[in-house]
């Protein structure tokens, strides 16, 4: 295509799409492999966003290709809750064993993260009797109206499609370094203003917060959201769906947790990269919770798409023979160190955080240490204009995330950071 091919693209999408599907890169895709992305004029980008993690195995890998191609042969779909088929079944096998914990396990197919969450919640409904929701401030939680309402954070998610469902509380999120008493303290408020403890059916947490700017929420908590639950019969729910999959350094971030605190959430969500780009969402959990909504109750006409459940069964074979979760770990580690050794020249690097290969960055104001939202951007940009693709996150958009594939090679790794460190010292002026 001509050199204008991005322009006319762009030109195009503003007719034809409104502008609440907001866009960050103004070229577009023509094909990808492995950690790398080329748009339709032949430029060439490392991919550290995954699509928003959702390639930890990366772009068409293999043997996920030939998972999908195979099944492509056989059926694309057939509603699982009209005609069943045994890919589910064993999906859901699987994960009932790869999730932490050795209790009694049963796992039901969605399509999108949204919809995971939803569903998780129907059925702590459905097990309690209750309709109160817990959340916490900067979690985010999916698009849809319900889901959009347990997120924390206002703009862009929430701003202008109020009123939103009742009984959704937001406490402050217990991250580490945090003062965990004052957190107690706005949920003993919450029960003291707002609902009574024996109305709430699910407090939800995501282990390591997504668009809230990777803050990993500390053991502590996690100890004292089990006891709290425990105490009060309400279902305590993790979101894994962008901390899944390998990206913590462990299959599933509550790993880390379940080893330091012993303990085990109720209900996990689970999407992003289950199925490498292919739409598949799952709700894992006690088994006599997950039994809690009548048959009907659950479902969704394409959720479980055979396709999707063919890629999930290649993922999880890649994850154990390729050891990603170790390798994630290993290249994590790397761009920790790397970032930690810029500090002395890059003052505005407040923070380095993130477990495995789930690290961000955060900006602040060298002077005031307000967050610096302009200089996180100049980051992005500077990095994207040398071909590295990369994500802001955060309530006050001073966060860099990085999304690698975890198959990425040693050499375009070590690329990579050289791009990153060249943006860092471009964006300092």
């Amino acid at each position: 295509m001509n050199h204008s091919a991005n322009e006319q693209l762009q030109a195009r999408r503003a007719a034809a799409t409104p502008r609440g599907v907001g866009v960050m890169a103004s070229f577009y895709a023509d094909r990808a492999e492995g950690a790398e992305l080329w748009d339709v004029e032949g430029r060439r980008f490392i991919d550290f966003a995954g699509g928003i993690a959702v390639l930890n195995v990366g772009h068409r890998h293999p043997r996920i290709v030939a998972a999908i191609e195979a099944q492509l042969q056989r059926f694309t779909h057939t509603c699982y809750q009209v005609v069943p088929y045994e890919s589910y079944v064993s999906l859901a096998e699987k994960l009932n064993a790869l999730t932490p914990g050795s209790h009694a396990k049963k796992t039901a197919f969605f399509s999108t993260g949204a919809e995971a969450v939803e569903n998780a919640v129907k059925i702590a409904r459905a097990h309690t009797g209750r309709g109160g929701v817990i959340a916490f401030g900067g979690a985010f939680h999916g698009r849809s109206l319900f889901a959009v309402s347990l997120t924390g954070k206002v703009q862009p998610y929430k701003a202008g499609f109020g009123p939103f469902p009742p009984e959704i509380y937001h406490a402050p999120f217990p991250a580490e370094g945090s003062d965990l008493a004052a957190v107690k303290k706005a949920v003993d408020h919450l029960f003291k203003a707002d609902i009574e403890p024996s109305r709430v059916a699910a407090i939800i947490f995501e282990p390591i917060q997504g668009e809230g700017g990777f803050n990993v929420i500390s053991a502590e908590a996690v100890k004292w959201l089990r006891e709290l639950c425990d105490a009060h019969g309400i279902v305590l729910i993790a979101d894994e769906v962008q901390t899944g999959f390998g990206r913590t350094g462990k299959l599933f971030a509550m790993e880390h947790f379940h080893e330091q605190t012993g303990v085990l959430p109720d209900l996990m969500t689970i999407a992003k990269s289950l199925a490498a780009g292919t739409p598949l969402s799952a709700v894992t959990g006690r088994a006599d919770i997950m039994d809690a909504p009548a048959p009907g109750g659950l479902g969704g006409t394409y959720a479980g798409n055979p396709l999707a459940i063919a890629a999930a069964h290649a993922v999880i074979d890649v994850m154990r023979d390729e050891a990603l979760p170790a390798r994630g770990q290993k290249l994590g580690d790397a761009l920790k160190a790397r970032l930690n050794a810029r500090r002395a020249d890059v003052p505005n690097i407040a923070d380095v955080r993130g477990l495995g290969a789930m690290v961000a960055v955060q900006f602040n104001d060298p002077a005031s240490g307000a967050p610096d939202a302009a200089f996180t951007k100049r980051v992005q940009a500077e990095a994207l204009q040398r071909g590295l693709i990369l994500l802001t996150c955060g309530v006050d958009y001073n966060v860099i995330r990085f999304l690698f594939p975890l198959t990425i090679s040693q050499a375009l790794f070590d690329e990579a950071l050289d791009v990153l460190d060249a943006a860092l010292t471009a964006a300092r002026g």
